[in-house]
């Protein structure tokens, strides 16, 4: 599974255990092309980090709801 963001979008990474809320985070950068993208993102609690997105990872694509 595949997502595409891009800047400025949110980044929502499901949580595994129950009852606990997703990390989410801004997109500050997208790296790579196509299918194979990865992400600068600074996370809700200020940590900055480069994000390889896996199957429990959503985007809101928050510019295009404008």
């Amino acid at each position: 599974m595949n997502i595409h963001a891009v800047i400025g979008d949110e980044i929502l990474v499901d949580n595994m255990q129950i009852g606990h809320p997703p990390r989410s985070g801004e997109v500050l950068e997208v790296i790579g092309e196509g299918d194979v993208q990865h992400y600068l993102v600074r996370w809700d609690d200020g940590h900055v980090s480069m994000f390889y997105p896996a199957t429990t990872t959503h985007a809101v694509h928050l510019a295009r709801q404008r």
